[in-house]
């Protein structure tokens, strides 16, 4: 007896449909085709205890299956259910009417408990898309998956329940989630508030900026001056908050990479990823012989932290540079190419020096001036280009540590922030592309970013007294164009210029002696 049933592969951030064909004949031999690995391969001995546990027998009989299309490499343990109800169907055990209309996927123990998958939420979008009344998944992937509306979503504890439901003797009950109503309840609550730092009201004020303009940012700063700190909390400003669409794409990578939790729904706000600075390049922009998302695209909508931005390895900053520009990373391989979204906004931090006290007001630093070079010289030019904002922290005295008076929340200043956003999409509307200020095209500044007389000689004394470099100029007008949305100003002032140019302290001549 032909049998089949449907499952789905996951390639990339987007799911394949999968026909299991099992055929039952006269013998007794057992065969698997259709590119399975390992994985798959072994699922024969879990099916075999875990029917055995729960009272139903193996089928004695020439068994061949099938995974078509058989040119897509089937990985993961999460076939298993899906091939052993299959099985039991194709020994006429169990009834074979339902089959047709749900996709099913889950990895099953030795004594047929259900255990939970990857992917589960790009499974479920296709199960919609080809027009599936239903999706049975683990019960601890219900939630996730069902955030896709129009589709019947079954969270299933052993393959017992299973069973039962197809025979008709059990009904399930699908799982409903409120995705807009918990979505808009989950948005505001941040771990992190900027209420709790002391002083550094200058360093806050960049953060501001940043996060308006979508500008990336560098901090240096002697070791213990608030660095980490600070970029902890710039997510509780996010420009703007996450909308439906940017949520679901950014649940969707995280599905496919295994980070949601159980029970998890839709990621509400913005994601933050700080890896440490001995990650390898296959880590940050993903890839590997099974392709996963690398850091890059696990901080997509989100904010990418490097804290100690020397001590990562050169080549890992290097691969930085493509997706900065084109917001999106494709990782090629012999068999597959794969393309992952990537738009991110980079928050580095560093030392001024080896021994971190280079500039300190108090401490004196022990390195030589060579050194100091050598130190800032690990941050490649390229690299250093695409960073628009570099700010220096001071260490806080203790008279501001001690002050019990709390700073600026979150959400003030989150009210600025969404203000200039809105005024970016308005002046942006019809450019495709471009969403920021810190996007802009060199058309587009001189159209938007000029400032007037005054400005242009307030700007011409800087970089010459400051012998700031040639890359300076539009980034300093990117910045000041920001400076002055956040003032609700249509043009640029002085004042937003020479705001703009006090954040470019990497960039003089003079600054590691």
């Amino acid at each position: 007896m032909l049998i089949k049933v449907f499952g789905a592969a996951v390639q990339g951030i987007e799911a394949t449909l999968i026909t299991i064909e099992v055929n039952s004949s006269r013998g007794c031999m057992f065969y698997m085709v259709g590119l399975p690995d390992s994985a798959v391969k072994e699922s024969h001995q879990r099916i075999l205890s875990a029917l055995q546990v729960t009272g139903y027998k193996m089928p004695t009989s020439n068994i061949v299956i099938n995974m078509a299309p058989a040119d897509i490499r089937k990985e993961g343990s999460s076939y298993d259910l899906p091939l052993a109800i299959g099985m039991l169907a194709a020994g006429e055990t169990i009834s074979c009417q339902k089959l047709s209309r749900y996709i099913m996927m889950g990895e099953l123990s030795l004594d047929g408990t259900i255990q939970p998958i990857k992917g589960a939420l790009p499974i479920a979008i296709k199960a919609r898309e080809e027009g599936f009344d239903g999706l049975i998944v683990p019960s601890q992937n219900a939630r996730e998956a069902a955030v896709v509306n129009n589709l019947s979503v079954y969270g299933v504890n052993n393959i017992q329940e299973v069973i039962e439901f197809i025979n008709g003797k059990h009904e399930l009950t699908p799982t409903i989630v409120n995705t807009r109503e918990e979505f808009y309840a989950c948005q505001s609550d941040f771990e992190y508030d900027f209420a709790d730092v002391k002083g550094q009201e200058n360093v806050k004020r960049a953060l501001e900026v940043a996060a308006a303009g979508g500008h990336n940012l560098i901090m240096v700063g002697a070791p213990g001056s608030g660095k980490s700190m600070m970029a902890k909390r710039l997510p509780s400003i996010p420009p703007p908050p996450l909308s439906l669409g940017e949520s679901l794409e950014t649940t969707k990578i995280h599905s496919v990479a295994g980070k949601l939790g159980r029970n998890s729904s839709l990621i509400s706000q913005r994601p933050f990823r700080d890896p440490h600075h001995t990650i390898s390049q296959v880590a940050m922009v993903g890839g590997g012989s099974f392709p996963q998302p690398g850091e890059i695209s696990l901080a997509h909508n989100g904010v990418l932290f490097l804290d100690e931005l020397p001590e990562f390895n050169r080549s890992v900053l290097e691969v930085l540079r493509q997706p900065l520009e084109d917001r999106r990373i494709t990782i090629s391989r012999v068999k597959s190419t794969i393309d992952y979204p990537a738009s991110f906004m980079l928050v580095a931090s560093m030392n001024p020096c080896p021994c971190g006290y280079y500039n300190h007001p108090t401490k004196p630093c022990v390195c030589n001036p060579g050194q100091v070079q050598k130190y800032l010289n690990k941050i490649s030019g390229p690299l250093l280009d695409r960073i628009d904002i570099q700010i220096e922290i001071v260490p806080v005295p203790f008279e501001k540590i001690s002050d019990r008076q709390q700073g600026e929340s979150s959400t003030a200043i989150r009210q600025r922030v969404i203000k200039a956003r809105q005024k970016q999409e308005e002046r942006f509307s019809g450019y495709p592309g471009t969403y920021c200020n810190a996007q802009m095209t060199s058309k587009q500044l001189s159209s938007f970013a000029q400032p007037d007389t005054k400005g242009l000689l307030l700007l011409k004394n800087a970089m010459e007294r400051l012998n700031l470099s040639a890359r300076a100029y539009d980034r300093i007008l990117k910045v000041s164009r920001t400076i002055a949305d956040l003032e609700e100003s249509e043009q640029i002032q002085p004042s937003h210029l020479a705001e703009a140019i006090s954040y470019r302290n990497l960039d003089r001549e003079n600054w590691a002696g």
